[in-house]
């Protein structure tokens, strides 16, 4: 009798947890199928990195100083690991635009009618961004290798790496789909959404050693630069794809740049997420 007391809470525990899964993945699909529907969504969310790749490539190579040289090939190999890290953050605004869409759409209110896990809306709508930023980064990788980018170009890699560095890209990228969640709740309108979900995303962008080497920025500038969470994921993206961007520096995110990166962005969705289900929870009371 006692065993089965004890058995209850952990089969209780189960089944809630299953059914958070099963109704996150059926949130997740219909967002999948609404993307389907309107491909528009896709391609505007591919286009934007495909012109910073160009732009950056032929408009600022040769001109950026990358350890002791000014040559626009190595600025390439440089610059992409910068412009995957900006395209998987950029995903935030679409995140935080779409769900005050639904809320305005009174979409998200029929689904706190439901017999569904509290979570499972938000966590289904950010697995599918999460898909669709896959896409992009796909799309991405294909373009930068057309205009020349190359693995290994600096230092020897592998193919485990390489997924390594997509793993990380894509992590951080899902961290700030959580953020975007949080802001998608907070505003009214898509609209206010939308400039919400991206105006803050400038100076996390630019402020880092995504476009240019940190180490040529003034000492307080550097200082927050190599201590953005971004930056760190840039920088475990550019090592593990062997290219070339290897900072002198002792703070501690550039010198484990891959674990900095994984602890940055579980950090993230650990905090946004409890927030943004919170943030749900409490107007849904």
């Amino acid at each position: 009798m006692s065993a089965a007391t004890e058995t209850a809470p952990v089969a209780a525990a189960a089944n809630r947890m299953g059914q958070s899964v099963r109704d996150s993945l059926v949130i997740a699909r219909r967002n999948l199928i609404r993307m389907t529907r309107i491909p528009e969504m896709v391609l505007f969310g591919v286009i934007q990195p495909v012109m910073f790749v160009v732009l950056f490539t032929y408009v600022f190579g040769g001109s950026m100083k990358i350890g002791n040289t000014t040559d626009a090939g190595v600025y390439k190999d440089f610059l992409m690991a910068g412009i995957f890290a900006q395209t998987v953050t950029f995903a935030t605004a679409g995140s935080a635009a779409g769900i005050a869409d639904d809320m305005q759409k009174g979409l998200v209110d029929r689904f706190r009618s439901l017999p569904m896990a509290r979570g499972a809306v938000l966590t289904g709508r950010t697995v599918a961004d999460l898909v669709q930023t896959c896409i992009t980064v796909l799309v991405l990788a294909i373009v930068a290798l057309l205009v020349g980018w190359r693995t290994g170009s600096a230092e020897p890699t592998n193919a485990g790496k390489i997924l390594g560095a997509f793993g990380l890209l894509l992590l951080l990228g899902y961290a700030f789909t959580w953020i975007g969640a949080l802001i998608g709740l907070s505003v009214r309108t898509p609209e206010a959404a939308t400039s919400g979900g991206i105006i803050w995303l400038f100076p996390v962008t630019f402020v880092s050693n995504a476009f240019v080497d940190s180490s040529q920025m003034t000492p307080w500038l550097r200082h927050i630069a190599e201590w953005n969470p971004f930056s760190a994921t840039v920088q475990a993206t550019r090592e593990l794809f062997g290219n070339p961007g290897v900072v002198q520096s002792d703070a501690w995110p550039m010198q484990h740049p891959v674990w900095a990166s994984l602890i940055w962005s579980v950090l993230i969705i650990a905090v946004f997420r409890t927030l943004a289900v919170r943030k749900y929870r409490s107007a849904a009371n």
